[in-house]
């Protein structure tokens, strides 16, 4: 107990200081703001990877995990984290502009999702046959913004035979564009990789989910995810960055289990070996 907490005890007396010696020797809290409804990465009870790997955070710095739950939509971080309603936000790319982002724990891509049987080896956007595949692609924002993918198909023309699938929804557009490809309204979906891979088990079916490596004069189609804290918050910033180190067997266990497809190798991973 702090002796600031333990004079506040002594002066209090009774009830109240026997309440505040327990407040004074809990342990922090790591505040976490989290999308209440977005799987795989989180829900409100808590079933998603980002989650259980917030968990294994907080039980590896000695801290109580509590949430903020707020939809991830425009203007999260400023909202949430820049708010002060929270410490630290899971699953953001690495270099994400006004936040302090921790060494990242994972690297994906944009990925092709299909049934091999239906477009066997498809790997590339110059493949001519996505020319008349009908094709699912995300699209961010009340402006359908395009994703990368997004971006690079349009470079080359292909664009009549895209269906755009809005990120914010009712349910998750990687679990809608995979019912798309279920039911035959797609020939092939393109998806940010950690999504598909569990709603692809859920269903039980046997679909391929190949990263796409971006051609020359394509944008980025691979990033590098971290946790990001508030600027200048360097202490909490080494403190997640010491935990993911130790971690790192039991993280790459937990997307595993989620079947979150990464790219290979990590090596350019900061804070990996």
């Amino acid at each position: 107990m702090s002796s600031r907490c333990r004079d506040a005890v002594v002066r209090a007396g009774g009830a109240l200081a026997l309440a505040m010696a327990l407040g004074c020797n809990a342990a922090p809290e790591l505040r976490v703001c989290a999308d209440p409804q977005n799987l795989p990465y989180s829900s409100a009870d808590e079933r998603g990877f980002e989650n259980r790997i917030a968990e294994l955070v907080a039980h590896d710095l000695g801290r109580t995990l509590r949430y903020h739950w707020q939809p991830q939509w425009r203007g999260y971080t400023r909202k949430t984290l820049l708010a002060g309603l929270c410490d630290v936000i899971p699953g953001i790319p690495a270099a994400a502009p006004d936040v302090l982002a921790t060494d990242a724990y994972y690297r994906s891509a944009y990925a092709f999702v299909y049934a091999a049987a239906r477009l066997p080896g498809l790997t590339s956007f110059d493949d001519p046959r996505l020319r008349r595949s009908r094709i699912g692609v995300q699209v961010v924002g009340i402006d359908a913004i395009a994703t990368p993918a997004g971006q690079a198909l349009a470079r080359r023309g292909i664009v009549a035979n895209v269906v755009g699938f809005p990120v914010m929804g009712e349910r998750p557009s990687a679990a809608r564009m995979i019912d798309a490809l279920a039911d035959g309204s797609l020939d092939v979906a393109i998806v940010w990789s950690p999504q598909p891979g569990y709603f692809i088990a859920q269903r039980g079916l046997a679909y391929a989910v190949v990263p796409i490596a971006a051609a020359p004069g394509d944008p980025s189609l691979e990033f590098a995810i971290a946790m990001g804290v508030r600027p200048g918050d360097i202490a909490l910033q080494q403190a997640l960055n010491g935990a993911l180190a130790r971690l790192r067997p039991r993280i790459d266990a937990v997307l595993r289990d989620y079947a979150v497809t990464r790219v290979q190798p990590e090596s350019e991973l900061a804070g990996f070996p």
